[in-house]
């Protein structure tokens, strides 16, 4: 449906450029003797936007065609609906043109092949340069800015299929680090299980042969001993397999005192406050993981660097914390450990606690609470907070900053234009105003250093349309300077070999010889 609803808007903005065109062209030629102007712009805009999304480098060349409309400057005007024409078909086509070569010939054919059309023009070769320049600015630039457009679609749409696969691939990375962080539970439970198990069938087997013990008690120790045995080997049928995947990651009775000296004598600088309270054989091997790989990660990507190792064990939970500073030297790619983390996340949720890793004073910290006996929490949803999600994100606000800046950078620019010629007209209004009693003082055939005093600093910006007098320069002033009773005429002061030969004030309806 949205699709449907956006090619249906494509339609009603090509029609809509159309139609302003049209309006443009027609508003332009109001005044032309022959409508031949018109037609041809008429005929130019329907032929180019009809093609503007099937064949849109024809769509192209017929706009870029309609430059040459700027060689004649009808009634001694700029024609304006060719810049319009070219602007809209040059953007659409940028978007839905694959090849640039075609584009470009387009353009270099018309600017080489004004040449001899400017000669046919009124002022003849003199007005060629124009129509490079109004190639290149209502042309190339839209065109170019088009093809920019639909080559960052194209990349961002890339890189979002990219980050969607390097987050299914970190998800099942990070779950096969969970498994394995199972795994080694496992294979702790194992190891502490069955040495509960074998201790339990070695003293049953014990009292089987007390000779003190009745016939009776005898066979229910045998059976004890023969339950024990077979209990051991199901679990060591049940974890077997897990451990083939699960190698040992820390020695047999390790504690946290003795993994904190290792790191020492390897170099490493670690604090330690450890509390020598006990906790219960599950969470002692979690405080061991947490410290170990905390560790572990320090050495890697922060060389160099205090690390604070602090074990607080308490009733009901353990509370175990390892913070180190900024990197001293150059760390190893951030991309190892990640799963490290992933592997304890896991630990400490099956054990009901929580996992803080983040960067914290310029360093990083790992803070998890583990309960002493509490259900394993909520499984968190896998890759939510991971790298690639939070750049598949990122990419997404850049997507919404361009577009806005897409329509804020051109209007405030549009704006700081608008109001730079404003000031300027406005000072052009004051700076060329001619007092009246100077004007009446003037007399024909004064030279113009004589009256250059009195004249104003600058010319009307807008001459008004009136009789020049043949082999003359002819200059014009303000009559007023008020912006709102501003009448707009204005004094014509003509002058030959360096004399005024003739004054007359030109009225802005009609000429009035004053």
């Amino acid at each position: 449906m949205n699709e449907r609803w956006r090619r249906r808007a494509a339609v009603l903005l090509d029609i809509a450029v159309w139609a302003f065109v049209c309006v443009v062209c027609g508003y332009e030629a109001r005044h032309n003797e022959t409508p031949w102007e018109l037609v041809a712009g008429l005929v130019t805009a329907t032929v180019a936007m009809v093609t503007a999304r099937r064949m849109p480098l024809v769509s192209f060349t017929v706009a870029a065609l309609s430059s040459y409309a700027v060689l004649f400057n009808y009634l001694g005007r700029f024609p304006v609906w060719p810049v319009f024409l070219m602007l809209a078909a040059g953007y659409f086509a940028g978007r839905r043109m694959v090849r640039v070569r075609p584009a470009l010939l387009v353009l270099a054919g018309i600017t080489v092949g004004g040449v001899p059309v400017s000669l046919l023009a009124p002022e003849g070769i003199e007005s060629w340069p124009t129509l490079p320049l109004t190639v290149l600015f209502a042309a190339f630039v839209p065109w170019h800015l088009g093809r920019y457009v639909r080559l960052r679609e194209d990349l961002l749409h890339s890189g979002w299929e990219r980050a969607g696969q390097l987050e299914a691939q970190q998800r099942s990375t990070a779950e096969q680090a969970r498994l394995r962080e199972r795994a080694r539970i496992a294979s702790d439970m194992h190891d502490s299980l069955g040495h509960e198990l074998s201790l339990i069938a070695l003293r049953a087997g014990a009292l089987e042969l007390a000779p003190e013990l009745g016939e009776r008690h005898r066979a229910a120790a045998g059976e004890l001993r023969e339950s024990a045995a077979a209990a051991t080997e199901r679990l060591r049928e049940i974890i077997g397999v897990l451990r083939e995947d699960a190698p040992p990651v820390e020695p047999a009775g390790g504690s946290v005192t003795d993994l904190v000296e290792r790191s020492r004598a390897s170099g490493l600088v670690v604090e330690a406050l450890v509390d020598d309270g006990a906790a219960p054989p599950m969470v002692e091997r979690a405080v061991y993981r947490v410290v170990q790989e905390s560790l572990t990660n320090a050495a890697k990507h922060s060389p160099g660097a205090a690390v604070t190792v602090e074990v607080q064990r308490g009733h009901s939970e353990t509370l175990v914390t390892v913070h180190n500073g900024p990197a001293g030297g150059e760390p190893e790619s951030a991309a190892s450990g990640q799963y490290g983390l992933a592997g304890l996340r896991e630990r400490v949720r099956l054990l009901g606690g929580t996992l803080r890793a983040e960067p914290e004073d310029g360093g990083f910290v790992v803070a998890a609470r583990l309960p002493h006996h509490a259900s394993p929490a909520e499984e968190e949803p896998a890759g939510d907070g991971s790298e690639s999600a939070r750049q598949l994100a990122h990419a997404r606000r850049q997507v919404r900053r361009t577009l806005l800046n897409a329509l804020l950078i051109p209007a405030a620019v549009v704006f700081v234009l608008f109001a730079v010629s404003t000031v300027y007209y406005v000072y052009n209004v004051f700076a060329s105003e001619l007092d009246a009693d100077d004007y009446e003082r003037l007399q024909v055939g004064q030279l113009r250093a004589d009256i250059e005093l009195v004249l104003p600093s600058q010319e009307r910006l807008e001459a008004p349309e009136g009789p020049e007098p043949p082999g003359v320069v002819c200059e014009y002033y303000g009559t007023d300077a008020g912006l709102l009773g501003w009448s707009g005429d204005a004094y014509q002061l003509c002058f030959a070999n360096a004399r005024l030969v003739s004054k007359e004030r030109i009225s802005r309806v009609e000429g009035d010889d004053n």
